[in-house]
């Protein structure tokens, strides 16, 4: 049997190798919500709001409502509540529940009510505001460290560092303290990495990447945090992927894996691939800086929607 698990072990281990780089339920006091741990098919108020275009009217004891010039979302949160676009009844909310003050609802509602609203479908920046805080971009690789390198010939550090700098020159419009582990093309230790994010005691720490695979027809972007990651990482991960997913619609989600700058970091901490440059198609967008700009806007966009309530 052990001799078995090590087989299927290791199969495993080559497999990954190929590609790339729960509390038990509370039943609260109020019928509105359940108190749960975080899920990852579900999405807080505020994220589905800004995904939406939509701004929080008002959250009360029985609904939530959403809106903006042309829509108004209601949302019923009592268990077998319905939610409303417009005054027309689209269908069950699904599970609603509360975790650390913040509401959260079911991910698919983000389709459901975007494709009832009279507008939307199209991406849409976070609303221009000052947040606060402190976060740490780390451009994957560098220097001797090449990482993946493409298709088309060039090097996945060049790629990550230059997502890193646009990434973290929005996050500075925003108003948010922003330490980069590298500006050049240089070697940094992985250890060393967290260590930066440690010292500066960051907020949330940010890896960018680029992923590769032998299997060219392979894509899509993927954000990562550590297996034993706290709500918080999944929560910042969540809203990025949210993000990504609209210039990006071949995304794989939320993965789990124990890269070193996620363990050894003390706070919220995310690795993000934004894609296959072992794929012709992604390699080529992926070089462009048109998609890189995309790629930094979704990712502060993300961040700017959590970075205050993680």
């Amino acid at each position: 049997m052990l001799a078995r698990l090590g087989l299927v072990l290791s199969i495993a281990a080559i497999t990954l190798g190929l590609c790339g780089c729960q509390q038990s339920e509370v039943i609260s006091s109020s019928d509105r919500f359940t108190t749960v741990t975080y899920k990852e098919d579900a999405v807080s108020i505020n994220l589905l709001a800004a995904q939406l275009g939509l701004r929080i009217d008002e959250s009360n004891s029985s609904y939530i409502r959403l809106k903006n010039s042309a829509n108004t979302v209601l949302i019923f949160t009592h268990i077998g509540g319905q939610f409303f676009v417009n005054g027309r009844e689209i269908g069950p909310a699904g599970e609603v529940y509360e975790l650390d003050g913040s509401i959260y609802v079911p991910e698919a509602l983000v389709g459901q009510i975007r494709t009832a609203m009279r507008s939307g479908g199209t991406y849409r920046p976070s609303t221009p505001g000052r947040v606060s805080g402190t976060v740490v971009i780390d451009a994957g690789h560098g220097g001797k460290d090449p990482g993946a390198i493409s298709v088309r010939g060039f090097y996945e550090k060049t790629v990550n560092l230059k997502v890193a700098k646009k990434t973290a020159a929005k996050l500075r419009q925003r108003g948010l303290n922003v330490v980069m582990t590298r500006q050049s093309d240089r070697f940094v230790e992985l250890e060393r990495r967290a260590e930066i994010a440690n010292q500066h005691r960051a907020d949330l720490f940010v890896s960018i990447h680029a992923d590769s695979c032998l299997n060219r027809s392979v894509k899509g972007f993927s954000v990562y945090v550590a297996r034993n990651a706290p709500y918080q990482s999944r929560v910042a991960a969540k809203a990025i992927a949210q993000r990504m997913s609209q210039i990006s619609p071949d995304g794989k989600g939320i993965k789990k894996a124990d890269f070193r700058v996620l363990v050894k970091t003390k706070m919220p901490a995310v690795l993000v691939e934004m894609g296959y440059i072992s794929n012709h198609g992604e390699a080529l967008l992926i070089a462009s800086d048109s998609f890189q700009d995309e790629v930094a806007q979704a990712i502060c966009d993300g961040i700017c929607d959590v970075i205050e309530r993680i």
